[in-house]
């Protein structure tokens, strides 16, 4: 027995027979490029940024987790370098109240040249 000829799915297009020059494309139009108003320019009013910052910015973080029924764990990081963490009720409140009194000895909160001077 011989298997019978498949059928064909595609139909392959013929190739061209000789050399000739590729037709140039037509050009298309651009996209984004500017039309009408936007061609002359439409006159905008830029307003003063309101939110101008006073000079403030974090230096230290104190983060508590305390879940309902759960252990509570508090971290506190400072751009010092200081970075601490606690875990359980009566650690947590340790480093809550060392948090606050580093507020006093950080050496970015207090500059040191006014020490050394006084």
């Amino acid at each position: 027995m011989s298997t019978p000829p498949r059928p064909l799915l595609k139909s392959i297009p013929g190739t061209p027979r000789g050399l000739r020059a590729a037709e140039p494309a037509t050009p298309r139009p651009a996209v984004g490029e500017p039309t009408g108003a936007a061609l002359t320019g439409v006159r905008t009013a830029v307003r003063a940024d309101t939110r101008t910052s006073d000079g403030r910015y974090p230096v230290a973080w104190l983060t508590i987790a305390a879940p309902r029924g759960a252990t509570p764990t508090a971290t506190s990081k400072c751009l010092c370098g200081r970075d601490r963490s606690a875990v359980g009720h009566r650690r947590v409140l340790a480093l809550i109240a060392d948090h606050t009194a580093h507020r006093d000895t950080c050496p970015l909160r207090t500059p040191q040249e006014g020490r050394a001077a006084a």
